[in-house]
């Protein structure tokens, strides 16, 4: 985002200005609807809204003086977090947990990203810091592991198994050195978003396999609709349609890549990029300055075929004049290699919490009863998105059909690019795929100097491991 990090779930808007980590109601959200594009963004407008970005960061950093650091009531745990559009969903959970646990969840939200990375990380070095957590996981987790700032939960994971309140599948993106140290929060899948009006119209069902994902693009640019949402807008979505390849070219291979074994000079790397710069070479995507808010509103009413992005965009198409199972609709991308075993990415938030928040007991308190099924119904039907435990019933129809695929084929699930890999590498890495999103014919010079990046981000990340 996740200077941008990608949050989970948002409305994926334009950088929210800094504030201090008051508790917040959103305001509800109105319809959005298509814009005519806006001029093409050059590489040397995206670095410069970055620095812009990274400025106003810094300044809200110092503005911060979370109301978590002092804790909260008797009965109360604070949440610090990242998106305001959590603050409904925490709120929803929190009440439920009053109902199973006498606990109140307060959600506090600093939605200045860049900044509450930096206010969380400085202040697990202090006396000051807030009692629980909304984080990423995967390596990002593990970096904050690493501080010794953030509790064992490997407790309250187990007896969540023992109950059934958590696929266990999800237990590696939420381990460092073999110890569980956050709780899912939300369970997001990785899909496509269409509108199965305009699919209907012009003789289209969702792809079954890669031809026909290819032959569906193919007749929506015949009949003038742009194919495919593709964007580097806010920066972190550059990395989307590179996941979205290569896990379906070679999910293996993905999952190597990402996790430090592969490299991005390899054959399979360099035919991802090859077959995204095919379709720039067809046209079939939008102007790379479209954000997802714009684009949802241009799928429900027409004007876009299809949109890469987690299932969290669900409330965004609803409020762009969605109707779930109407005018949405939403698929797992086909397996370009047959051969491969079935692959979706999955995003989940992860719960933590801090060894010195003020509220420490009633804070591993409430992560005993996260995982309950009251508390995650309450949380994942506010959010609309999926939920990690499984015996809580789906939010909407959409989520319902998603979650009986990926369950009921036992698809392999592979966590986003984001929490992938070191974190400092996979923000250059996403600039890099930006600068490839705006001048595709470079993707040779992209992955070379992506994987010089690599080599030297892995090296301090495996030497740190070993201290």
């Amino acid at each position: 985002m996740s200077g941008r990090t990608p949050s989970t779930p948002s409305t994926a808007s334009s950088p929210a200005t800094p504030s201090t980590c008051a508790t917040l109601t959103p305001t509800p959200a109105t319809p959005a609807t298509p814009t005519s594009p806006a001029p093409t963004v050059t590489r040397r407008t995206l670095l410069a809204a970055s620095a812009v970005t990274a400025t106003t960061a810094a300044i809200g950093t110092l503005a911060t003086a979370c109301g978590t650091a002092s804790g909260q009531p008797a009965g109360k745990v604070a949440v610090f977090g990242d998106s305001a559009a959590w603050s409904a969903p925490m709120a929803a959970a929190g009440a439920a947990m009053k109902s199973v646990a006498g606990l109140r969840l307060v959600p506090e939200i600093n939605p200045s990203l860049e900044a509450f990375e930096q206010v969380v990380k400085s202040s697990l070095r202090t006396n000051k810091t807030p009692d629980l957590l909304k984080y990423w996981s995967g390596y990002r987790l593990q970096d904050l592991a690493r501080t010794g700032g953030i509790a064992d939960l490997t407790g309250p994971w187990d007896a969540a198994v023992s109950r059934g309140w958590v696929d266990r599948s999800l237990r590696e993106a939420f381990t460092y050195r073999g110890r569980v140290y956050g709780l899912p929060m939300n369970l997001a899948y990785w899909v496509i978003f269409y509108n199965p009006e305009v699919f209907a119209e012009h003789g289209l069902k969702p792809p079954a396999t890669w031809g026909d994902f290819l032959a569906a693009a193919d007749r929506l640019k015949r009949n003038k609709i742009t194919p495919l949402h593709g964007t580097a807008d806010g920066r972190w979505p550059s990395f989307i349609w590179f996941q979205e390849i290569l896990s379906r070219q070679d999910p293996q291979f993905y999952d190597d890549l990402m996790n430090g074994r592969e490299k991005y000079t390899d054959p399979r790397a360099e035919r991802a990029l090859r077959t995204l710069a095919g379709y720039f070479d067809k046209d079939w995507f939008t102007p790379m300055d479209m954000n997802h808010v714009d684009a949802a509103a241009a799928v429900v009413h027409g004007k876009v075929g299809m949109l890469p992005c987690g299932t969290w965009l669900g409330s965004t198409l609803t409020a762009g004049g969605g109707k779930p199972g109407k005018n949405v609709g939403a698929f797992v991308l086909p397996m370009a290699d047959p051969a491969a075993r079935p692959a979706v990415i999955f995003e989940s938030s992860a719960l933590v919490a801090t060894v010195k928040g003020p509220d420490r007991a009633e804070a591993l308190k409430a992560t005993r009863n996260w995982l309950h099924p009251t508390v995650l119904k309450a949380f994942s039907h506010t959010l609309q998105d999926g939920c990690p435990n499984p015996r809580v019933p789906a939010a909407n129809p959409v989520i319902a059909s998603l979650a009986e695929k990926v369950r009921g084929e036992r698809l392999r699930l592979l966590n986003r690019f984001w929490e992938q890999g070191p974190p400092e590498l996979v923000e250059a890495t996403v600039d890099d795929l930006a600068g490839f999103l705006l001048d595709p014919s470079s993707y040779r010079k992209v992955l070379r100097t992506m994987q010089e990046r690599a080599d030297d981000a892995w090296k301090v990340w495996r030497e740190a491991a070993r201290t």
